[in-house]
């Protein structure tokens, strides 16, 4: 039998016998079990017990804080929104008291508008007088008449009456009634006369077929509405609370729904939050489904009145190219009667011409013959006043060359003379620049001359510079007494060993700057010595009249500077 089969049956393992024997030796003294300390225990408990309390009343106040914080923020949203609502109202009560005012002192230019608004509550009353005899009688004599059967039926109940039937009846006469109302014809179609009948069976075809879709879509929405209706289980006043409530806060303020519920729970505290949001979950779909019904509403008037102007214009135009029809008509007889009378005249006018034509032709060849003459004399006397034209300018060209030749004459005279002048403006022209050519050979022997006497100089400065190079140059030897002595500058602060200085009798280098007599003759160098002398240099008038001054030569324009015109 393996082990597999014996799964209650442990081996017996000596390590855990021993332990267990250690142990038993050992008894309570054992090196790994301590005494407990119910005391010091019991001391940890209760300061952990006390820490935890401390921390749940921090939790518990910081709650509060919390909750106080959020209820003021809350109260501050809440007096902001009245505040906006408060101005709002008030605002629109100053425009209809201003309003109000205005009309009342405006007076007697208004008396057409208060005549007119007299006779529309005049129109209004006799409305209402006519419903409440149409509509409102009848109901409350089928009222009374319910009753009355209704006592009846109470005293004969074998009677077969159903009052649950005859008010379903009633309502669906009343609904009858209206939906007769929504499907009426125009009176603009009906009263309008078509040459067509066809078409105007057509157009009310059509009139008839989208009023239909739009009634479809009206029963609709009033079953939504009526479901929505009777899911609101609120009274009326505290549907309009409700209502005021929500309108009061703006769409576009931002955590609008958190703020109304809050108030709407303080205006209801005996309604739950989950009562709260169902109602306003029904209200919505209520304003939803109203505000459809409402667009629902003016589609179908603004169709209804497009329609309607869409079927004037086609019957109009129907009627128009009836007229046209007829009129084209009448125009082609009279076309007709008027295309016979024209070809009698035209074939009596034809005859008239062909006549008229033989007296042209025959006058044409009279006129021709005359004119042949005339043209031939015309000829003649042309040629005659030709040969006098040709005489006059063969005259005319006789003066004009003896003109010319004088005017050639005068310019060759002219021209010997430009020669003339230009041969003796050569002559003084080479002169001159041979004389050029003799200055610039001049100018350039003076340059080499000046080149030669500057490379002089330029040596005997090199020599001078080499005479002093040898007179300071170190040619001392090791002299330690020397060098322990004073030196030449020590003495000569001492006042001790002093020499002539050595003094050059010509300079090392050429300085080519200003003299004396050129620094003085500048009018600026005088006008600000003779005002140091006064001791005005240092006047408004000297800042003044300095810079004014110009010097004895005014500097190029290319090299004036301009760094502080920028």
């Amino acid at each position: 039998m393996s082990r597999r089969n014996l799964p209650f049956i442990t081996p017996r393992k000596t390590n855990l016998t021993d332990n267990i024997t250690v142990h038993v030796k050992n008894g309570l003294s054992n090196s790994k079990y301590r005494p407990v300390d119910y005391q010091q225990l019991h001391a940890v408990t209760n300061a952990k017990k006390l820490a935890s309390a401390a921390i749940q009343l921090k939790i518990e106040k910081t709650e509060k804080i919390s909750k106080m914080t959020k209820e003021q923020m809350l109260m501050k949203q809440h007096k902001q929104v009245w505040w906006h609502e408060h101005r709002r109202l008030k605002e629109i009560r100053h425009k209809l008291e201003s309003e109000i005012q205005t009309f009342l002192d405006e007076g007697s230019p208004e008396c057409e508008c208060l005549l007119d608004l007299k006779n529309f509550e005049l129109n209004l009353s006799e409305e209402l007088d006519t419903y409440i005899k149409n509509t409102i009688n009848p109901i409350w004599s089928l009222r009374e008449d319910l009753k009355y059967r209704l006592s009846e039926l109470q005293s004969c109940p074998e009677n077969d009456f159903n009052p649950i039937k005859v008010v379903e009846q009633v309502l669906a006469h009343s609904s009858e009634g209206k939906n007769s109302l929504f499907h009426e014809f125009p009176t603009e179609l009906e009263n309008l006369e078509c040459p067509y009948p066809d078409l105007k069976s057509s157009i009310l075809k059509e009139f008839c077929k989208f009023t239909e879709e739009y009634w479809s879509k009206l029963q609709e929405i009033d079953r939504h509405l009526k479901a929505i209706d009777r899911n609101f289980d609120w009274s009326e006043e505290d549907h309009w609370i409700f209502q005021t409530v929500i309108d009061q806060y703006p769409k576009d303020l931002q955590g609008r729904r958190t703020l109304y519920l809050d108030m709407l729970q303080r205006h209801f505290p005996h309604k739950s939050r989950h009562d709260l949001v169902t109602h306003e979950k029904y209200w919505g779909q209520y304003c939803f489904t109203r505000d459809q019904r409402r667009v629902l509403m003016l589609n179908w008037a603004k169709d209804r009145r497009g329609f309607i102007q869409k079927a004037v214009v086609t019957i109009t135009e129907a009627c128009t190219a009836y007229e046209m029809e007829n009129t084209l008509a009448e125009d082609r007889r009279k076309q007709q009667e008027m295309c016979a009378d024209l070809k009698a005249k035209v074939l009596q006018w034809r005859a008239h011409q062909e006549e008229a034509a033989r007296l042209e032709f025959a006058l044409v060849i009279r006129r021709k013959e005359k004119e042949d003459e005339e043209e031939k004399l015309r000829k003649e006397k042309e040629m005659l006043h030709r040969t006098e034209k040709k005489q006059k300018i063969r005259k005319y060209w006789a003066k004009k060359e003896e003109k010319w030749q004088e005017m050639e004459k005068k310019a060759l005279q002219r021209l010997e003379q430009l020669r003339k002048l230009m041969a003796e403006q050569a002559v003084r022209d080479h002169e001159r620049v041979k004389f050029r050519q003799e200055l610039l050979e001049k100018r350039l022997m003076e340059k080499r001359e000046a080149a030669l006497r500057e490379a002089r100089e330029e040596e005997e400065r090199e020599e001078r510079l080499k005479a002093l190079k040898q007179q300071v140059a170190i040619v001392a030897e090791f002299d330690p007494v020397r060098m322990m002595a004073d030196t030449m500058a020590s003495k000569a602060r001492m006042g001790t060993g002093i020499e002539e200085e050595f003094i050059l009798q010509r300079p090392l280098f050429m300085l080519n700057t200003f003299n004396e007599k050129q620094i003085i003759s500048d009018p600026r160098i005088r006008i600000e010595l003779a005002l140091r002398e006064a001791g005005l240099h240092k006047t408004v008038y000297a800042r003044e009249i300095l810079p004014k001054i110009n010097p004895p030569r005014l500097p190029r324009r290319d090299l004036e500077s301009t760094v502080f015109k920028l």
